[in-house]
């Protein structure tokens, strides 16, 4: 394999030794990095960027990365710290489980993905934290923002930043609760994985309500978005999220063997793509901890590469094309030599990143103590199904003036037969489009599925349009 190729720049950080030789100070290393004011963070200019950490959970122990500090957008990733305050008022007593909190006109105008709560309706706490867990619902996070933020979303959001950096998130901006979009919402890979190695610590039993699958809510079943629960084995949480601006974004954890590991991809290409790459780098985890030998190691899958070029943090620069490689070379790659320190080689990686913060805790003392309170996780009975090549392509179902109609529309197009392991989006109008229009749409199909799909509508009368992954319709009738 040759020098260049994305994956040999994909740093491996666990050498084959024992863990418990791991010094606290490589570790905290691994995962702290010198505090940014929102001033000094940037925005992402050329796309989504391309992010990729997995960590040990016991011991902290970066296992692999790429450009974990570039700062990007977190998406409906943002929820994690929404329910980490919520999580937090519940224990202090400043929240009830079945309290019923009300929804005001702001919280029930939100954009999708939502709910459905009405101004004036009164909604329970459990069902907020659950709609979140599961549809990522935005008007479920801002009644319980506008609860805990004195009424006011942006006040909550200053809590969320506040709260970021008591837990180490040094490079994280938050301005709503919800991760709908803002130049000012901000965050990388390696504070993610920080803030769900938090949550798992500090609210073992609240955490679990990141492995719902499912929720009834007056009458009616409301799905969940995270097909990690289902397709990957030990997989218990945590959240995804999509925007335009930030592409396809994961967080997950998964027990195996008695290790856990988080996982966190910033930047997919399509959902689908991202799931694929998450199990792939879980899989290449649990066997740099010497565990078992990958899952899916005899599955050479295209995937998107982790390549995004490593920039000096906190700017960040323009994503490159990604070349499709396999599983196969990403294996490769893996434990081929002793690695250096964790200091030593993020410092040759990014020469101009601020130096780590020795004095604040370790967190493989953080991950040892989540560890001790977390009870057996179940495996996930079902095997996952190695996706397609360019699965990035779509159906469009319909056009709609009205954002509650496209909502119902997209609720009865998920009830179709093709539907099924698709997931449904509504795409909100963006400030320059002056037709205003909701497009309903299927996402995570190959441009043949594609075209198969929207011909065996038209036969059944439901009119269609393919689009590709950039946007362009490229069939219709």
């Amino acid at each position: 394999m040759s020098a260049d190729t994305p994956f040999q720049r994909m740093r491996v950080h666990c050498a084959a030794r024992p863990l418990f030789l791991i010094a606290g100070a490589m570790i905290a290393a691994g995962l702290v990095t010198a505090p940014a004011s929102a001033s000094q963070l940037s925005a992402p200019a050329g796309g989504p960027i391309y992010e990729a950490i997995v960590l040990d959970a016991e011991t902290g122990q970066v296992l692999r990365q790429l450009n974990p500090d570039t700062v990007t957008y977190p998406a409906s990733l943002t929820k994690m710290m929404t329910l980490y305050l919520t999580f937090e008022a519940l224990n202090q007593d400043r929240l009830r489980l079945d309290q019923y909190l009300p929804v005001s006109e702001e919280a029930a105008s939100q954009r999708p993905s939502k709910l459905g709560l009405r101004p004036g309706q009164s909604v329970t706490v459990q069902d907020l934290i659950l709609a979140i867990v599961t549809k990522s619902a935005n008007d479920a996070a801002v009644v319980l923002a506008e609860e805990l933020g004195g009424g006011s979303e942006p006040g909550f959001a200053q809590l969320m930043t506040q709260k970021a950096r008591q837990v180490g998130m040094t490079r994280t901006s938050y301005r709503n609760a919800s991760g709908l979009p803002d130049p000012g919402q901000l965050t990388t890979a390696r504070d993610i994985a920080r803030l769900a190695l938090a949550l798992i610590h500090d609210f073992p039993r609240e955490y679990r309500y990141f492995s719902v699958k499912e929720f009834n809510f007056e009458g009616r079943i409301v799905n969940g978005h995270d097909h990690l629960l289902d397709e990957y084995p030990g997989a218990d949480g945590i959240k995804t999220g999509f925007t335009v601006a930030s592409g396809y974004n994961l967080a997950t954890s998964a027990v195996r063997g008695g290790h856990r590991l988080i996982g966190v991809i910033l930047g997919g290409e399509s959902g689908r793509i991202r799931d694929g790459e998450m199990q792939q780098l879980l899989d290449l985890g649990f066997n740099d901890l010497g565990n078992e030998a990958p899952v899916f190691a005899q599955r050479e899958t295209p995937a998107a590469p982790l390549m995004a070029a490593a920039q000096p943090a906190p700017v960040v620069a323009a994503q490159p094309a990604r070349p499709a490689l396999s599983i196969g070379a990403l294996a490769a790659a893996s434990m081929a030599a002793p690695a250096p320190a964790l200091q030593q080689q993020a410092v040759a990686a990014q020469p101009t990143a601020p130096e780590p913060e020795p004095e604040r805790p370790s967190i493989g003392a953080v991950a040892r103590a989540a560890i001790s309170h977390l009870a057996p996780v179940s495996h996930a009975e079902a095997a996952s199904v190695a996706p397609e090549p360019g699965e990035a392509w779509g159906i469009q179902l319909g056009t709609y003036r009205g954002e509650a109609e496209a909502e119902r529309a997209e609720r009865k197009f998920e009830r179709l037969a093709i539907a099924d392991g698709k997931e449904s989006v509504v795409l909100a109008p963006s400030s320059s489009d002056r037709s205003r229009l909701y497009r309903v749409r299927l996402m995570h199909f190959s441009p043949r599925s594609a075209h198969a799909a929207c011909e065996e509508l038209h036969r059944q009368g439901t009119a269609c349009s393919v689009v590709s992954p950039n946007g362009v319709r490229v069939a219709s009738r």
